[in-house]
């Protein structure tokens, strides 16, 4: 069950009908009404998270083509019994390494190139090992409905690191995980994560 409350998923439902909307529509009047939905969609965003209308909607107005879930790749690296987390510079909180995955970039790559980036450590990516949608599992509301992809990953070398979006990279073993940046990391996502590494052979978890 999604952790959204109902107007955050009203005004990405419009937010989406909007988009795709613009993105086929060729008739003048129909553009119209999908210009006045994102609207609506930058208003009910605006009042449920205090934010200024103008920024909703100019985030509104940049994105284009069909809408999808957006895709987040996250490393999962243990040594010993221990999970690799990094501090991250906007909180002062903790967090698996990860982020956005780049177009022409496959998700393997991605994530490791985001634990070198925001780590140091050089990583192979070996398994899926889970694929999450954001709003089910603690995470707080966000105005994008996302998708996280949970890898698996070999240490190959590297020395840990600083960056402009990390502080520092460290071990945690599971009862000893620090404060989490809950928009990134949970401690729900963490546990199942535990579970992975306590069951080589447990299948894919997903949604």
């Amino acid at each position: 069950m999604s952790n959204s409350p109902k107007w955050l998923e009203w005004a990405q439902r419009l937010q989406a009908l909007s988009q795709s909307g613009l993105t086929y529509s060729t008739n003048p009047f129909e553009i119209e009404r999908y210009h006045a939905i994102s609207d609506i969609a930058a208003e009910i965003s605006a009042c449920g998270c205090d934010a200024p209308f103008e920024v909703i909607k100019t985030v509104f107005d940049q994105q284009s083509g069909y809408a999808t879930p957006k895709v987040d790749v996250r490393g999962v690296v243990f040594k010993g019994e221990k999970i690799l987390l990094v501090k991250e510079a906007a909180d002062g909180l903790w967090t698996l390494p990860g982020g956005w995955v780049d177009v022409d970039e496959p998700p393997s790559e991605a994530v490791e190139r985001e634990v070198r980036e925001e780590s140091g450590y050089i990583v192979k990516a070996r398994k899926l090992l889970a694929v999450l949608d954001r709003r089910r599992h603690g995470h707080p509301a966000y105005i994008f409905h996302i998708y996280r992809m949970y890898f698996l990953c070999d240490w190959i070398g590297g020395e840990p690191a600083t960056s402009i979006e990390t502080q520092g990279a460290e071990y945690f073993g599971e009862n000893e995980i620090p404060e989490l940046s809950l928009a990134r990391t949970t401690p729900e996502v963490l546990a199942i994560l535990f579970r992975h590494f306590n069951e080589p052979d447990r299948p894919t978890d997903f949604d």
